[in-house]
């Protein structure tokens, strides 16, 4: 497991883009501070931002089954970003589920893999994330998946934290991500499920 050195050594190199050195606690916004969910770096990870720019849940259209391998985008419905004294944030049905997209565009190293974690603040409201791995040589855009596991209606804030990426290095592999084209290599925004 890689900590705070070799991140932001390597994020210097061009692996998370933007990059936040240190962990941030606090927004400025017109010229006041206000209480932010953590992001940055920290001692073992590096937690990734929600980008402001799109955000979709699931419609609920009953007698509608989602199929992974022939996904209809039109199940899916734009959350508009709304803004308050608390921030910029987007609204989770209770017992829906969401599709965002990282602010930060992540390089990672051909003998690197990052796990990707939800952060406690939204674990304890009710708010899961639900974040494949993203392998050695992948890069792009990660897109985030959140299940709203309350039932009550959940806030989840732009341009602030949502979850941590744990870094482990191995061996070098014999074919990388991008060595086999993954199917997911170089995402940007959301990116639905693909077969």
């Amino acid at each position: 497991m890689k900590n705070d050195r070799w991140i932001i050594e390597q994020a210097q190199a061009g692996m998370i883009t933007p990059f936040v050195p240190k962990q941030v606690r606090q927004i400025e916004t017109d010229g006041q501070l206000f209480p932010a969910i953590s992001f940055g770096t920290s001692s073992y990870g590096y937690d990734i931002r929600l980008s402001p720019k799109e955000f979709y849940i699931f419609r609920r259209v009953p007698g509608v089954v989602v199929n992974p391998k022939a996904f209809v985008p039109g199940n899916l419905e734009r959350v508009e970003l709304q803004n308050d004294e608390y921030g910029s944030y987007f609204i989770i049905p209770a017992n829906s589920y969401g599709l965002g997209v990282s602010l930060e565009t992540i390089a990672m190293p051909p003998t690197v893999t990052a796990i990707c974690l939800g952060k406690s603040t939204y674990a304890r409201v009710g708010l899961i994330a639900n974040i494949t791995p993203l392998e050695a040589a992948w890069r792009g855009q990660i897109t985030l998946e959140f299940s709203n596991s309350s039932s009550a209606d959940c806030r989840i804030y732009a341009n602030e934290g949502v979850a941590q990426l744990l870094f482990f290095e191995g061996e070098p592999c014999e074919i990388s991500y991008a060595d086999r084209a993954g199917k997911y290599q170089g995402q940007v925004g959301v990116t639905l499920a693909k077969v």
